[in-house]
């Protein structure tokens, strides 16, 4: 399992890139590189935009590990730790200051699997409508030793991630983060004007 490189959308030439912060953006189920790319000109100017394609096709688009949320969203943790080391080796070929992320859904899971496999690699983390994969694993440790900022936001009564899933990343966060947890009125599964203002400033603040 591999990211497609070709396939990164770039918020800047390559020759404008050396010396600057990075934010990674990790799409949800089912979608693709382009379609959190439409907030990069909200994001920080300072940081570089970089959105990756998910490697598995699904439904007309892409994931980045199968799932079954009938299950209390419980995926496998071997298909998540996949997709969350092809991540890993395509920042091995990058060079910037600082790598933060940015994920929706499941790509908000990527995000914070990608802070238990390599905790001391990543400044902070925003992670929209989304939850932790599992209620342990080995990097959780190491994790907590750093316990880096992780913005988490999502509407109260979310219509695709199941309950278990949300207690079980509340309780995951408070050991293993220093969270910023905002959940907005009316919010389904998307990104609000409110949300967006909110963790941009986050961003302003931790990239």
């Amino acid at each position: 399992m591999q990211i497609d490189s070709s396939a990164v959308l770039w918020s800047a030439p390559e020759r404008e890139r050396a010396g600057r912060p990075l934010i990674v953006l990790l799409h949800g189920y089912g979608s693709h590189e382009g379609d959190l790319f439409g907030m990069a000109p909200a994001l920080p100017l300072g940081p570089v935009i970089a959105s990756l394609r998910a490697p598995i096709p699904e439904s007309g688009g892409f994931s980045w590990f199968p799932i079954d949320l009938s299950g209390g969203g419980l995926p496998q943790v071997s298909g998540v730790d996949d997709a969350a080391n092809a991540v890993l080796e395509w920042l091995d070929d990058q060079q910037f200051t600082s790598v933060s992320l940015l994920g929706f859904s499941q790509g908000a899971a990527m995000s914070l699997q990608l802070l238990r496999l390599a905790p001391e690699r990543f400044s902070c983390a925003v992670a929209l409508s989304g939850f932790v994969a599992s209620a342990a694993h080995p990097g959780d440790a190491a994790l907590t030793s750093i316990r880096p900022p992780v913005f988490w936001g999502r509407g109260p009564d979310g219509p695709v991630i199941p309950a278990a899933a949300i207690e079980r990343t509340e309780e995951w966060l408070v050991d293993h983060a220093r969270a910023e947890t905002h959940i907005y009125e009316g919010l389904a599964h998307s990104i609000s004007t409110d949300e967006l203002n909110d963790f941009v400033s986050f961003l302003h603040t931790h990239a």
